[in-house]
């Protein structure tokens, strides 16, 4: 008598060729096909007879007591009428990201800082050298001169209140809300004129 899943006094479900647990792909295909095949209305019958594959074939994919070939998993995902991207959703969830709420996120010293100059980093990727740092930079007092700087890759800058004259290298550039600007981070840069305070704007650099 063939061993069913669940016949081996677990939970676990089993490739049937292998015997072997079922891997992490395999449960996301499982999971994905009984999702989009029941949010659809169809059952196992339906879906067999939309793709030509039988319904026992359909039980073990949902099951994840099989590993499906590519050409399944295209017939699958025609059948369903979605990309067959969409049935490896969730299999690879181990990715790193930050949320950061209104008001909050780490304040950044740098010169200026003490003169009315706020920096906050909005977000960090750990062990990314080539991630995105955005800043939301607010600017409420013009006395100071403020500091122009330069560094590898690239910069965008989008202008959230009041208005300013930003530099980059020989150029200048009259920003008010709405405004952006992307530039090359290599060319020294910075607000050269705070016409309308507070000013703020978020700077999105990129290596």
């Amino acid at each position: 008598m063939t061993e069913q899943a669940g016949d081996r006094g677990d939970d676990v479900s089993r490739d049937q060729e292998t015997g072997q647990p079922a891997g992490r792909l395999e449960q996301v295909i499982a999971a994905q096909v009984r999702h989009y095949r029941t949010t659809q209305g169809f059952s196992s019958a339906e879906l067999a007879a939309r793709t030509g594959i039988s319904k026992a074939m359909i039980s073990r994919v949902e099951t994840a007591t099989t590993s499906c070939s590519l050409t399944t998993l295209q017939r699958l995902a025609d059948g369903l009428k979605v990309p067959v991207t969409a049935l490896f959703r969730g299999a690879d969830t181990d990715r790193d990201a930050t949320f950061t709420k209104s008001g909050q996120g780490s304040l950044t010293v740098r010169s200026g800082t003490q003169h009315g100059h706020e920096y906050r980093v909005l977000g960090t990727l750990k062990g990314r050298t080539d991630a995105l740092e955005p800043t939301l930079v607010t600017l409420t007092d013009a006395s100071d001169v403020f500091p122009l700087f330069q560094h590898p890759g690239t910069e965008f800058i989008y202008m959230l209140a009041g208005k300013m004259v930003y530099g980059h290298g020989s150029y200048e550039y009259a920003m008010e809300p709405g405004d952006s600007l992307l530039l090359d981070g290599e060319g020294p840069h910075g607000p050269l004129e705070l016409l309308d305070l507070p000013i703020q704007f978020l700077a999105v650099s990129a290596k």
